[in-house]
């Protein structure tokens, strides 16, 4: 496809994405797309873009099998395709597109044992080694823990309220009764350290 052509064809692209408000990092990558497109099949004018279907799939498959992209990666492509012929050469590409699709590599957790969880937790000590048993404990985020209060603890209940957790939502997780030792002991000693400063 010339330069020419190839621009005039970009410019409409761009022109109906503005048309419906589409954000100009959207606007980017679907142009993006389609010049590797128009590449990938080397087309020469807008007669090569007829097939649809067929090229479209010719050109995801290709991403999955040499250029192993991620599931996301050539769902965004085909979205920037199909974008462009509905909405920019009107074709409604009726036939399926079966290309060969990149499926997402699970992996397996790696989850400590207990005996290997005793022993960091055996390395740490202190105030950072309290923190480390309220995460595992309580199943507390790290941001969770560093901002818990100590109005937040139930001990009684065995409850600690975690507010403005992940979603900005408030929960209730459950408290370690093996913990209390070391949080009274804990508070016992910042309590101190304020009276020698002269707080009550």
């Amino acid at each position: 496809m010339s330069t020419q052509k190839e621009r005039k064809l970009m410019d409409e692209v761009r022109d109906v994405m503005r048309l419906h408000h589409y954000s100009i990092h959207t606007e980017r990558t679907y142009c993006d797309w389609i010049k590797r497109y128009v590449l990938f099949h080397q087309m020469k004018s807008r007669d090569d873009l007829s097939d649809g279907e067929r090229k479209i799939e010719l050109f995801l498959t290709d991403l999955a099998v040499n250029k192993n992209v991620s599931p996301s990666t050539q769902n965004q492509a085909l979205n920037a395709l199909v974008f462009l012929y509905k909405q920019v050469l009107k074709d409604p590409l009726e036939k399926q597109i079966n290309a060969i699709r990149t499926y997402k590599k699970l992996n397996v957790p790696v989850i400590m044992t207990r005996e290997e969880t005793s022993k960091v937790i055996s390395l740490i000590e202190g105030t950072p080694q309290l923190v480390v048993k309220l995460i595992y404990g309580s199943g507390l985020r790290i941001s969770e823990a560093i901002r818990l209060r100590v109005q937040d603890i139930d001990q009684k209940m065995k409850t600690i309220t975690v507010r403005s957790g992940k979603g900005n939502k408030d929960r209730v997780t459950t408290f370690p009764a093996s913990v209390i030792p070391f949080l009274q002991n804990h508070l016992t000693k910042v309590k101190a350290r304020w009276m020698i400063l002269g707080f009550k």
